[in-house]
């Protein structure tokens, strides 16, 4: 099963001559890489989806912990983080 994990945008920056936006986005503590090239008007601050690398939408606060606390309870955040790319 695929999922897309809740995690706040803690940086972005610009690569390949200023064509691509990444951003450092924060899960639980763990911090990886993702693209925003799906959701261009995405800012530091903010709380995404991200699925297998790529930010798919912004989603508020409150529903990305909802989201990221359920998936603590049932066991499954800790593995999605190790084992998998977010």
């Amino acid at each position: 099963m695929c999922l897309a994990i809740p995690g706040k945008i803690k940086s972005i920056e610009h690569r390949f001559n200023g064509l691509v936006r990444m951003a450092k986005v924060e899960f639980g503590g763990i911090v990886k890489e993702a693209s925003l090239e799906m959701i261009p008007l995405a800012k530091e601050g903010d709380y995404v989806l991200v699925h297998v690398g790529v930010a798919i939408s912004i989603v508020d606060e409150e529903e990305a912990k909802k989201s990221f606390e359920y998936l603590a309870e049932i066991g499954e955040i800790d593995e999605l983080i190790e084992h998998t790319q977010i």
